[in-house]
């Protein structure tokens, strides 16, 4: 537990201005993301743009490149959000996938972790690969659920960002790690949250 603490600690020394701003961009994405609200994407674009930065000068390329697609689904999801709504005119609706939709985003997300995770065990010296190809391909989809305001989008981000503290855990990531764990209760807040608004939404309708 000591040198648990003191992990946290020389992490949280080590954290730069930039970082942290991008840290609780991200935080407030979430939040407002669980709040339906479409000021989500701008905090969102924040915080990548700075992780664009973050990464290119700690030199993960990959990582860095995987920025700009959210950085494009910030924008896309700020126009899904403001420009589609429902036949009455008012917000974009939430909306349910049916379980062949589910079967094959799983179907995706397993076959792509699974291929993605072989060639860098076998190609590069990557740890935990298909652990990671598992997270960055999830983060892919489910990102893409969020811009289509899918209610399902919170129950797959608690499984990819659970993997993800798992992933951060065990690299000795600590501060990370904890950040994910912040991350699925938030995600669980926002599943409720999204999942009243549904059924206020069938009722309404």
């Amino acid at each position: 537990m000591d040198n648990w603490l003191a992990n946290v600690q020389d992490a949280l020394a080590a954290m730069t201005a930039i970082e942290l701003i991008a840290v609780v961009a991200g935080v407030v994405y979430l939040v407002l993301a669980g709040k339906e609200s479409l000021w989500c994407w701008l905090f969102a674009a924040v915080s990548t743009l700075l992780y664009i930065y973050i990464l290119w000068d700690v030199k993960l390329y990959a990582e860095m490149a995987l920025q700009f697609y959210y950085l494009f689904m910030a924008g896309y999801g700020f126009y899904q959000w403001k420009f589609t709504h429902s036949q009455n005119g008012n917000k974009k609706p939430i909306s349910v996938l049916s379980i062949k939709q589910h079967g094959l985003l799983i179907l995706f997300t397993l076959i792509s972790s699974a291929v993605l995770g072989y060639i860098l065990a076998s190609q590069t010296d990557a740890q935990l690969p298909y652990v990671d190809s598992f997270t960055t391909i999830g983060a892919l989809v489910t990102t893409w659920m969020v811009t289509k305001k899918y209610l399902e989008n919170w129950l797959y981000w608690i499984v990819v960002d659970g993997v993800a503290v798992y992933q951060y855990f065990n690299k000795e990531l600590y501060l990370t790690a904890l950040l994910f764990v912040a991350y699925v209760i938030m995600v669980i807040i926002g599943y409720f949250a999204w999942r009243k608004d549904y059924h206020q939404q069938l009722a309404a309708n």
